[in-house]
């Protein structure tokens, strides 16, 4: 197996701790069209993958009858204001980026957030000028996780071949879609406690990445 050259990470619940204020963001807006969802329910139930099929599937457990349309913008508006006062680089990110470095493994992040949430979440926690010119959107492929499309983008321009990447998520539909890439995928222990058949290994904490690169 080649040595790792390349690292592609995720950006939200791995990159910056933001899961818990997406449950809540969750909570918020159905709420506001009299559904009853604690964070811990949205939680219970968080797996990751489009927003659009996040929200659709909340809509119909809650028998919410409210158009995507209506929503989404919503949701993000929420959210938004929720990152601005609340958002944290998740714990020992920096040190794990300094040790990348060190060991000249380059890396990048691949999220299927809209690249300007990508890069807004990175630069409210200080990590944005690491990840300069090496930001990955699912809208550039129009292809969300769990299908591997935006990992195998990423990989590509990134100048690696998937042998010689390494992919880190939070969700199952994020290691779904790097297992499906053929990428060694590694779980960091998060909100959800879902897995994908395939996950190279399960991480409890970011700083355990360095042993295993």
């Amino acid at each position: 197996m080649n040595k790792t050259q390349c690292v592609i990470f995720d950006c939200e619940g791995t990159l910056v701790d933001s899961e818990t204020l997406c449950c809540q963001a969750l909570s918020i807006v159905f709420s506001q069209f009299g559904a009853h969802l604690t964070t811990e329910q949205a939680m219970s139930h968080f797996e990751g993958g489009k927003l659009a099929d996040i929200l659709e599937e909340t809509r119909r457990r809650l028998n919410v009858s409210v158009s995507i349309d209506t929503l989404e913008p919503l949701y993000r508006e929420t959210l938004k204001g929720l990152f601005d006062s609340q958002l944290q680089p998740m714990e020992g990110v920096f040190d794990v980026l300094k040790d990348l470095e060190s060991k000249n493994i380059d890396y990048c992040v691949a999220s299927n957030g809209p690249r300007d949430k990508i890069e807004h979440a990175l630069e409210l926690t200080g990590l944005l000028p690491h990840f300069k010119g090496k930001v990955f959107s699912a809208f550039e492929t129009n292809s969300w996780k769990p299908e591997p499309d935006l990992i195998l983008y990423s990989a590509m321009n990134m100048g690696y071949s998937v042998d010689q990447c390494m992919y880190i998520d939070d969700t199952p539909k994020g290691i779904e879609a790097g297992v499906r890439a053929g990428m060694k995928s590694i779980r960091l222990s998060g909100v959800s406690d879902g897995t994908f058949p395939g996950t190279y290994q399960t991480i409890d904490k970011l700083s355990q990445l360095v042993e295993i690169v």
